[in-house]
């Protein structure tokens, strides 16, 4: 993979002045700091500071922001990773572009020894293992600046350095993959797959490799401008070897694949987007596919907001605990202000709206007003607990398995009732909840039959699916996803529009089941799911009429 030479801000970076300012005298005189123990990712750090060495002791508040970052950048939460730097927006541009740009999946970055610089700067060294999807795990070590504000809090000190020592405005990485012999990959029925036949598998059949040297590829250091190779960062695999003679069995359907290429080819517009289809008995992966079809897997690795298709979450929160009912009046207004005005598609309104009017409408103003029904921790609790969301799944290829954090204040929790906020999803994740949703059980997805299970969740009550379904099946019948209508089999769906940032278009969603297939959609910059998604899956559920075998 190679990438066009680009300014500092435009692929792994940007440029920032640095700004240096000496520490407050007697900010912190008389304080003795003894010994410091944090967290950081998953790894215990300690700072022992000894009885003459409170004036260059780090400050606990600067090693903890410096933690909570490297935090937040591991768990995928870029815009928090980005708000905890004095450039937010670049920091989580970059960050974004770093490890999508390098097919980096859940980077593994552990704080080590804290120090304090004459101006008061903390420096927290760390080291970064970032797993390089279907080659091997680049390691190095980094470090960050952490300096005080003028309203006395901490701040990580931007820079293109921080990511990387060798990141800068002059250069740039670079992931380039060696072509390596393949092992044969063949889909449940024993069909062969080929991404010849199936573009949007290119990718993922690289992971499949196995025995022998398997895949290889390496991480250049570029000048920016000419492309010109500066150093090799990392390389992986070998070059001897061959691939096993033995198949790779899938849990694929060649038949669903080839569909699903087809329905991004032809109904994307030159958007990106990316869709899943799984069994909803057992989970299995049926196809995936992505648009453009080779580089970043969005559908088992993006991180999007879900928008309203997390409502069917919300309403498993909702109905679990008897807080609402379909024929409950909920009502639906224009906008409706929780420490910002939050607005329905097209600022429609529905007064005196029931409930089951307030879904298949995908009315976001009655389900914030809903919030205090529930706990702020309840949504993830329920999205973990009976959706799988936020647990560590082992799909067979690298993914996010989603995440649902507290909300941090009332702005945030009315966001989350609606799949915006932090909340972050997926294809594949969303089709499962569509799943989980249909049948009342999580089956954790697939790809390769016999996969590791660590999942543990509870069924959703018979009396909660069954109102699920009515409230899908009303969606496509009256409500919003009405442009999948005229098919055949009793679907049910949502659509969702979930905001981006930056000013720009709504992201498009949709999700739907039909007998025991779930499929999930999203288009980026589409505006409305019906609009976008709609004839996406329009288009695969029309060409694959019958439930796989």
């Amino acid at each position: 993979m190679t990438h066009p030479s680009s300014p500092p801000d435009a692929v792994f970076g940007h440029t920032t002045t640095r700004r240096h300012r000496g520490r407050r005298p007697g900010l912190r005189a008389g304080v003795a700091v003894t010994v410091l123990t944090a967290v950081a990712v998953g790894s215990a750090y300690a700072a022992g500071l000894g009885p003459f060495e409170r004036d260059d002791a780090p400050d606990p508040a600067a090693v903890a922001q410096a933690q909570a970052f490297l935090a937040d950048w591991a768990g995928g939460r870029l815009d928090s990773a980005g708000s905890r730097t004095t450039s937010p927006a670049r920091a989580q541009k970059v960050l974004r572009s770093f490890t999508a740009g390098l097919d980096i999946s859940k980077p593994e970055l552990t704080a080590a020894r804290a120090t304090t610089e004459d101006d008061g700067t903390v420096r927290v060294a760390f080291t970064a293992k970032m797993p390089v999807t279907g080659l091997g795990t680049w390691t190095y070590r980094s470090e960050l600046p952490v300096r005080e504000q003028e309203n006395g809090s901490w701040k990580v000190d931007w820079s293109l350095s921080l990511v990387h020592p060798h990141l800068s405005d002059t250069a740039k990485f670079r992931l380039e993959r060696e072509d390596t012999p393949l092992p044969k990959v063949i889909d449940r029925n024993g069909t062969s797959l080929t991404g010849d036949a199936h573009p949007s598998l290119r990718p993922v059949l690289t992971q499949f490799a196995r025995g022998g040297s398997g895949p290889h590829g390496a991480i250049r250091l570029v000048d920016r401008a000419t492309g010109e190779v500066e150093r090799t960062e990392a390389t992986f695999g070998k070059k001897d070897g061959q691939p096993s003679d033995k198949p790779v069995t899938t849990t694929l359907d060649a038949t669903w694949q080839a569909a699903a290429d087809k329905a991004l080819a032809d109904t994307t517009g030159g958007k990106n987007a990316s869709l899943v289809a799984l069994r909803v008995d057992n989970g299995e992966i049926l196809a995936m596919a992505n648009s453009p079809a080779t580089g970043f897997n969005r559908a088992v690795s993006g991180t999007y907001a879900p928008g309203s298709t997390w409502k069917i979450v919300t309403s498993s929160a909702l109905l679990l605990k008897g807080a609402v009912a379909p024929d409950d009046v909920v009502d639906c207004p224009k906008y409706l202000t929780v420490g910002k005005s939050f607005h329905n598609v097209e600022t429609s309104e529905f007064p005196g709206a029931t409930f089951r009017k307030a879904f298949t409408e995908s009315c976001n103003t009655a389900f914030i007003g809903l919030r205090d029904k529930l706990g702020d921790a309840e949504l993830g609790d329920v999205a973990r607990e009976y959706f799988g969301v936020g647990q560590e799944w082992h799909v067979g290829i690298p993914s996010y398995d989603g995440s649902v954090p507290v909300p941090k204040d009332e702005t945030e929790k009315a966001a989350s009732m609606i799949g915006q906020g932090r909340i972050q999803a997926n294809p594949l994740i969303m089709a499962s909840v569509t799943a989980t949703a249909a049948s009342g059980r999580f089956h954790q997805p697939t790809i390769v039959p016999g996969g590791k299970e660590t999942t543990s969740t509870k069924p959703l009550p018979s009396s909660v699916v069954t109102r699920l379904r009515a409230l899908m099946r009303a969606t496509v019948t009256d409500g919003t996803a009405r442009v999948l209508a005229d098919l055949p089999g009793g679907i049910g769906a949502k659509t969702g529009a979930a905001e981006v940032a930056d000013g720009r278009p709504n992201n498009g969603w949709l999700v739907a089941r039909r007998g025991n297939v779930a499929v999930a959609c999203v288009v980026e910059q589409g505006v409305t799911g019906g609009g976008s998604a709609g004839p996406i899956l329009h288009s695969l559920l029309s060409a694959v009429p019958g439930d796989p075998s």
